[in-house]
């Protein structure tokens, strides 16, 4: 499996649906990558444990793990997003972060156990072709104690040639290779536990904000509750205004009505 620069560098999105839909899909890749890492692992130290295999594994775990840090900076650019001016909005954006951070996190536990397997996995192997190493130098020298010298300095001379072909140069250049492995995955080890402590300071911040955002969402339905109320009440005197106004209509249909029939019995 091969990685071009562009996969690796990609520009960065920016507006917020793009932040979330990139997050999501560089969280299933590095799912993804995890599991074909485990495989791999699992070969580590049997007859499949080869130079190709040695590549193809430091790859993949490196790509994985420029794809975690990419995805860490798209979750603190997503923090950075204007929100959505309604309550209900800004709630469910939220949940969709605090969702991906989850997801996040989950992927990168199981990266990081693998990263840490195939460390220890290598260690050992390095600790193997010494310890071949050494007694194959161990097992010449027993074997040229047999032969007799004449004088101690071609004893000397003989075990030296011994060790230096016990140790071919073929497993010194394998041993420094695994070595280099070594520090590559402990250099990104660290890298994945400084972005747990990222994550860690995101989920924070964004448990405050949801608390907020719900906060607000009560305060409106107050403000809401608040209008109703003053709603109703203004309609109740409205309707009681005009009951006053009909009482007062009659009363006064009632007093021209008895003042007119008194000025015609007066001019009768």
């Amino acid at each position: 499996m091969s990685y071009s620069k562009a996969d690796r560098y990609r520009t960065q999105p920016q507006d917020s649906n793009t932040l979330i839909q990139t997050c999501s899909s560089n969280i299933q890749k590095i799912t993804q990558n995890t599991a074909q890492i485990k495989s791999m692992v699992s070969q580590l130290g049997t007859r499949q444990d080869t130079s190709e295999l040695q590549d193809r594994l430091q790859q993949i775990q490196h790509f994985t793990n420029q794809l975690a840090k990419e995805t860490n900076k798209h979750l603190k650019d997503l923090g950075a997003v204007s929100l959505s001016s309604a309550p209900s909005e800004q709630r469910q954006q939220k949940i969709q972060k605090e969702r991906l951070m989850n997801d996040f996190s989950a992927a990168l536990n199981n990266f990081q156990a693998i990263q840490r397997q195939a460390a220890e996995k290598e260690k050992e192997s390095v600790a193997r072709a010494r310890a071949g190493s050494r007694l194959s130098a161990e097992d010449g020298a027993s074997e040229e104690q047999l032969v007799s010298f004449d004088n101690q300095e071609d004893w000397g001379q003989t075990t030296t040639q011994t060790t230096e072909e016990a140790i071919t140069e073929e497993d010194l250049e394998l041993i420094k290779e695994r070595e280099t492995n070594i520090r590559q995955l402990e250099s990104d080890i660290l890298d994945v536990n400084q972005i747990f402590k990222d994550l860690a300071v995101m989920i924070h911040d964004q448990g405050e904000m949801i608390d907020s955002i719900e906060a607000n969402v009560e305060s409106a339905e107050v403000h809401v509750d608040r209008g109703t109320e003053q709603l109703q009440r203004a309609a109740y005197y409205q309707q009681k205004s005009r009951k006053k106004m009909c009482i007062l209509a009659v009363v006064l249909s009632i007093v021209l009505t008895i003042v007119g029939i008194i000025i015609w019995q007066a001019t009768k």
